[in-house]
């Protein structure tokens, strides 16, 4: 068994185009052993936003604490908060805003395709 608390995770900051105020907690990942799935602590300041993209992953994410939005391949702004849950397709685009005051953090979970560690995603044009 592995066993880490979240605060001894250092938080790193995601520096892609299309990002602003965005960190991730690698929590348990490929390098921990992990075969089959990623689980990250994503955390986001007010203002914050992931990148539009899309990968082959699918994502499995569940809101921790805070407000924001969820944009999808409808282009829609679907609100979120503590105590949501969301499926992303596989190569589904997407996009996370903070809409909120407060910091926005969310669990997120992603396969662990041959390879890769579950730092990183697969762009679904390969």
């Amino acid at each position: 068994m592995i066993r880490k608390h979240a605060d001894d995770v250092p938080a790193e900051e995601i520096k892609k185009p299309g990002v602003s105020g965005m960190h991730a907690r690698f929590l348990l990942t490929a390098d921990d052993g992990c075969p089959r799935y990623a689980l990250r602590l994503m955390e986001f300041a007010p203002g914050g936003h992931s990148p539009w993209h899309r990968h082959k992953e699918e994502h499995e994410v569940y809101i921790l604490e805070g407000e924001g939005v969820v944009v999808g391949d409808d282009k829609e702004k679907t609100p979120v908060g503590a105590g949501d849950a969301l499926y992303i397709l596989p190569c589904e685009n997407h996009m996370f805003m903070n809409t909120g005051e407060g910091m926005l953090k969310m669990i997120c979970t992603v396969p662990l395709f041959p390879g890769m560690s579950g730092k990183d995603t697969t762009p679904c044009d390969e």
